[in-house]
């Protein structure tokens, strides 16, 4: 039997099209102090965020940003009827601490940094499909934490390659919706999604995460383009999660390699835009908490004031483990793609 709202390979088309009834994202104070600073619904005073350690600040700040998305939405956490995220943590643990406290149903989701656009991609497809509405989609990172899993403890002080990102400290949780009738209209809904492949090109340094995921970037981006013919320079914006200064270059270059070249002037990297270059985060921002934060303070926010009508949203992840990584094996790269556009009055 043929699934009907499949285009071509890899793409789904949401039929009821998901409302976006809110978002929201909380962030660490060196976020506050980038390009996006006044934008963000709320800014740490410090990276513990009031918790005992950096893992519990993570989930904290996972649990504040849903806590002011349903705010926003006037709703109460009996009244979601799922949750879908990931970080991270081994074991997807900060957000499992935080669907613990806030007791809605949960799917974890482990996609690297790419986790939320595919939170988006499958909770558009649990909402269009009926399954679950309204639903909570969200991601979140800390920079302590991701350093302490896969490279050094902080207190050892490691110096940082060029070729380095650095982890965002922020989550963001964006609630989905197929009720037109709130007090407060929607004016943003998911249309598409594209479900990327896992993609290796033999890339191996743990430092380098740009360069590992560009590839599996310009394979979602191609198959979605192959899939529906779009012509890319339809999008106001195609934006990436984090692929930051490395990725982004070698982004351009593998498209046109597939036969897509990219328009420069429609590119936005979310790893580019968070941190300021003097705030020296080497090739830019990074972690599941990069694309989830610019997501809901930045990017959302245009196309609901009517400044993009649309976008095309594409974050990536690089699937390395600390284990693989001591063996040797090379990082494999994933990227999921959701198109958001405006709602027209």
């Amino acid at each position: 039997m043929k699934a009907e709202n499949r285009i071509g390979y890899q793409t789904v088309e949401y039929k009821n099209k998901p409302l976006i009834a809110a978002y929201a994202c909380a962030v660490g104070p060196r976020e506050g102090q980038g390009p996006l600073g006044d934008q963000f619904d709320l800014v740490a005073q410090s990276p513990e965020f009031g918790q005992e350690s950096y893992e519990k600040a993570e989930a904290a700040l996972l649990r504040e940003a849903c806590h002011i998305c349903l705010s926003k939405a006037g709703k109460g956490e009996k009244s979601i009827q799922a949750m879908l995220g990931g970080d991270l943590l081994n074991q997807i643990m900060a957000s499992s601490l935080a669907a613990r406290e806030l007791k809605i149903p949960f799917l974890g989701l482990y996609g690297a940094c790419s986790t939320m656009a595919e939170s988006l991609l499958v909770g558009g497809m649990l909402c269009d499909g009926g399954y679950a509405s309204p639903l909570l989609c969200t991601a979140g990172s800390h920079y302590a934490t991701a350093e302490r899993q896969y490279r050094y403890p902080l207190e050892y002080a490691c110096q940082r390659t060029p070729a380095a990102q650095w982890t965002v400290t922020g989550a963001g949780a964006v609630m989905l919706s197929l009720d037109e009738n709130s007090e407060k209209k929607p004016r943003v809904r998911l249309v598409r999604g594209c479900m990327g492949r896992v993609v290796d090109m033999g890339i191996a340094d743990a430092n380098n995460m740009g360069a590992a995921m560009a590839p599996a970037a310009a394979a979602t981006l191609c198959a979605y383009f192959d899939d529906t013919k779009d012509d890319p320079r339809s999008f106001d914006r195609i934006i990436t999660g984090d692929l930051g200064m490395v990725g982004s270059e070698l982004l351009l270059e593998w498209s046109e390699k597939l036969g897509h070249p990219l328009p420069e002037e429609k590119m936005m990297d979310c790893g580019l835009t968070i941190f300021h270059p003097s705030q020296d985060s080497h090739a830019g921002g990074s972690g599941c908490g990069c694309a989830a934060s610019v997501l809901c303070a930045h990017i959302l926010p245009k196309i609901e004031r009517g400044e993009w009508k649309k976008v095309l949203f594409m974050a990536t992840g690089a699937l390395l483990s600390p284990t693989t990584s001591q063996q040797g094996e090379t990082i494999p790269g994933i990227a999921h793609a959701v198109v958001i556009e405006g709602v027209q009055e």
